[in-house]
């Protein structure tokens, strides 16, 4: 698996979109707030990549369940405008 080992890095970004995802979801601007659940969404399938790679299965179910919970926020917060 050394050709795949360029993965390990991937957790970094998973972490950093993850991290700027959360303090986008705490504005109180809309547009701010879908721009966070718009990163969510790419930390989300980030996560999936690096626990596919690691074999972090639990983490996958775990970014599912959380990008389904992402999408009910996004459409609250469609409905708010």
């Amino acid at each position: 698996m050394h050709n795949l080992a360029w993965l390990d890095w991937v957790q970094w970004p998973a972490m950093l979109v993850t991290v700027v995802a959360a303090w986008m979801i705490g504005s109180s601007r809309p547009g701010r707030r879908m721009g966070g659940f718009v990163c969510f969404g790419l930390s989300n399938v980030l996560w999936v990549i690096w626990g596919l790679y690691a074999g972090a299965f639990a983490l996958i179910v775990l970014q599912i369940c959380l990008f389904l919970m992402n999408l009910r926020g996004f459409k609250k917060n469609l409905d708010e405008d």
